[in-house]
């Protein structure tokens, strides 16, 4: 058997990959992230799948049924929102799969990050404007950031930072990157990117954070920040350049 951590998408059940939607029907059992995860997708497990919800569940009682389906020989779908490599929580989980011996695989998904680029139609990385893309989170309720990994010192290079689960706490976000990106600086806010709730607030750094507390958003938001969300005047990439067509004859 395997254990397969599937990348589920953003929210919306058709964003899922080809190869993840396959695996998801060849699997007896299926452990999903509760609410995080779009119930049409469990559609697609066998009829007589064994399907639980993960959201009341500890780390132990998790691998108690990656343990029970290793034992009955039954592949395993592990049914994560958007992409297992990015705060996903799936290394712990390997981490005692590896303990155990039990064999296991990742098929990626759609990140949250990707989806609400597509939600504003941009491009995050534009030429001469930003080439890079930092994405992060704050510690609140959560895990402690390791150190220089706290937005000041993130905000200092004057990246496109895109933020997760950090709407309750705009504000803060806002005060941290004021001095080093500047009032004016492009801001966005998405909420559910794709999915049919989607909500999509755009301003800048002096204006995000009203608009985020206006709207009511607390959770299931990214928050993006940086010069390429408003460029407009910028050089065509080299990919297409005409120059490059040029110096290659």
């Amino acid at each position: 058997m395997t254990v397969h951590f599937i990348g589920a998408g953003p929210g919306a059940a058709d964003l899922i990959t080809v190869r993840g939607a396959r695996t998801l029907a060849n699997c007896q059992v299926c452990l999903y992230a509760g609410s995080l995860v779009p119930a049409e997708l469990l559609a697609e497990c066998p009829p007589d799948a064994k399907l639980i919800d993960t959201a009341n569940l500890d780390l132990d009682a998790i691998e108690r049924e990656f343990v029970a389906a290793h034992e009955a020989g039954h592949d395993v779908a592990r049914l994560h929102s958007g992409d297992p490599s990015v705060f996903s929580a799936v290394a712990e989980q390997m981490r005692r799969l590896d303990a155990r011996g039990i064999p296991y695989e990742m098929v990626p998904g759609v990140p949250a990050f990707a989806a609400a680029a597509a939600a504003l139609k941009r491009e995050l990385t534009v030429p001469t404007v930003g080439q890079t893309v930092v994405l992060t989170r704050i510690a609140q309720q959560a895990t402690p950031m390791p150190p220089g990994e706290d937005l000041a010192t993130l905000g200092a290079s004057g990246a496109l930072l895109v933020l997760h689960l950090g709407a309750r706490y705009v504000d803060r976000i806002v005060d941290e990157l004021l001095p080093h990106y500047g009032a004016d600086c492009p801001a966005a806010v998405v909420a559910y990117a794709s999915r049919p709730d989607e909500l999509v607030l755009r301003g800048t750094l002096a204006d995000i954070a009203d608009q985020v507390k206006s709207a009511g958003v607390l959770r299931t938001a990214v928050i993006i920040v940086g010069r390429t969300l408003g460029a407009a005047q910028f050089r065509d990439s080299h990919l297409y350049s005409t120059e490059r067509e040029r110096h290659a004859c």
